[in-house]
């Protein structure tokens, strides 16, 4: 079975730093790509970052410059690493695979940034 765990969610005060972790297992992780959504209070969800199965990346304009998106296929884990934190940056991330018309998403962790 499918399964896509995040962790090193938690609160930061701004400016700060975290990296989350995704591990998955269940697909052939190496031809999946992956990416990283989120979704502040009473909001939608929004596509954060993204990495193809080839280690092409893209972010949203929101964290350009802040966030660096990575894999390690020989370990099936996708990093997010947040730096410079801003409290418009606190939401419940969500880890995604997709390959064709599959898509997988871990259960969320959550971000908080706040004094």
């Amino acid at each position: 079975q499918v399964q896509l765990v995040e962790s090193g969610g938690g609160l930061v005060q701004p400016g700060g730093s975290l990296r989350l972790s995704c591990a998955a297992s269940g697909i052939r992780f190496s031809i999946y790509d992956m990416g990283w959504y989120r979704q502040a209070p009473g909001k939608g969800r929004e596509l954060v970052a993204r990495i193809s199965s080839s280690g092409s990346t893209m972010y949203a304009d929101s964290v350009k410059g802040r966030f660096t998106c990575s894999r390690d296929n020989a370990k099936n884990v996708v990093d997010l690493q947040m730096n410079d934190l801003k409290p418009e940056d606190t939401a419940v991330y969500y880890c995604v695979g997709a390959w064709g018309r599959f898509d997988y998403w871990g259960q969320g962790t959550q971000v908080t940034v706040s004094f």
